[in-house]
């Protein structure tokens, strides 16, 4: 029995009708708009609006990394600092990631001023904590950095008081018309000024336009003054060294996680979700598919039976205590202050294969900018509110995806 000719031509429309369905519906799966509207309630790191790049090709993407950038600012275009006007005096208060802020908007000002800037001291959360700058930062590295661009001293000079020192609470990332409103009058007639940098909000995004000389100057503060002195950059090479020795069978990478037990009780973790616990974590990295061999460092000082259920999905989770070698620990993990310890997580976490902020704030804002700079963009933020089948890119930190944060603006 011969074939009907018009059931030939049907069967080639009824198929190329299916095709013309099928590329419809690919196209509006793939091509529909991401949506940018704002939810009620925001986790810390609204991923909502990352970039079509790190969405659809998510989970190749972020495996991506730069080498590390090469910084934008130049000391050249600085004016040598005419003769000083006075001194600028402020220490370093509540761990690194406050310590580059604080350094920053110091600079900024002693170089607004025309004033000699005090190399400061780092005072810890107790009354009576107080180091030396160079127990935990190179001192000379500080000095050499600034050659040119402000005038420093390593110590306060005798001369100074708190009869001759007017001390001014500043926001921080200040403005030079904050300066010439609010700074320079009390600088004119008091002949130096100790400064106090406060934090109304956590602003690490990049700003607009601003004066060239502005920028060069925050960005080399900020980025190019601080180098960890010898002995506190050998015990983080130690144990960033022997995390990657214990994540071998997961390609020697690692994952640092900023969760501490105390911040999750307290206000700012409450209400928004801007804070995710030890278990919410473990789940984080078991859905994204990290190897149960990845070894998992937490900023968490000492162990604690709520980090049981982390390790109970990654055997290899430490805390400090459990990672950093023996001879270290006594001067490092049972020291009265906790500053060293604060310094450690915040470099380790810096140079971890992945980081995952479990806690918003500066301390994540810092050491993102720090990864920018050394090209160490596997960022990944949690999104309780995201979908069961989101990619792993959706997590990637906005921070990298949008490229908004200020790092951006100081390197290239």
């Amino acid at each position: 029995m011969g074939i009907d000719p018009r059931q030939i031509v049907a069967g080639v429309l009824t198929a190329t009708m299916f095709l013309m369905l099928g590329n419809m519906i690919k196209r509006q799966h793939f091509d529909a708009p991401i949506s940018h509207h704002v939810r009620s309630t925001q986790s810390f790191d609204d991923n909502k609006d990352l970039d079509r790049s790190f969405v659809v090709n998510g989970d190749r993407a972020w495996k991506e990394e730069s080498d590390a950038l090469k910084p934008c600012w130049s000391k050249s275009v600085l004016d040598e600092p005419e003769e000083s006007k006075g001194f600028v005096t402020f220490s370093l208060t509540n761990g690194p990631e406050y310590h580059v802020s604080q350094i920053a908007d110091a600079v900024v000002v002693a170089r607004y001023l025309k004033a000699t800037l005090v190399v400061p001291d780092i005072r810890g959360s107790q009354p009576g904590d107080r180091r030396n700058f160079g127990d935990i930062y190179d001192i000379e590295n500080f000095v050499t950095s600034l050659d040119g661009v402000v005038k420093v001293v390593k110590t306060q000079p005798a001369k100074l008081s708190s009869e001759n020192l007017a001390v001014l609470r500043i926001p921080n990332r200040v403005t030079e018309e904050y300066i010439t409103e609010n700074i320079e009058p009390v600088f004119k007639t008091k002949g130096n000024v100790r400064l106090a940098t406060y934090f109304p909000s956590v602003n690490m995004k990049k700003g607009v336009a601003e004066q060239e000389e502005k920028v060069s100057v925050g960005c080399l503060a900020m980025f190019g003054t601080l180098v960890l002195q010898p002995e506190v950059r050998e015990v983080v090479d130690s144990m960033v060294d022997r995390l990657k020795t214990l994540s071998r069978k997961s390609d020697g990478e690692f994952v640092a996680v900023d969760v501490r037990l105390d911040m999750l009780d307290k206000k700012g973790c409450q209400g928004s979700k801007k804070c995710y616990g030890p278990q919410e974590i473990a789940l984080f990295l078991k859905k994204l598919g990290f190897d149960k061999n990845s070894a998992i460092y937490l900023t968490q000082s000492r162990w604690d039976s709520s980090l049981d259920s982390m390790k109970d999905l990654f055997p290899k989770t430490y805390t400090k205590e459990g990672i950093m070698p023996m001879e270290m620990k006594q001067k490092f993990l049972e020291s009265d202050s906790s500053e060293y310890e604060k310094v450690i997580d915040f470099y380790v976490c810096s140079e971890s294969d992945v980081f995952v902020p479990a806690i918003s704030g500066l301390f994540y804002a810092n050491v993102a900018g720090k990864r920018i700079g050394l090209g160490k963009t596997r960022i990944l933020v949690p999104d309780s509110d995201a979908s069961p089948s989101a990619s792993v890119g959706h997590y990637v930190s906005r921070y990298v995806s949008k490229k908004n944060h200020m790092a951006y603006s100081c390197f290239c």
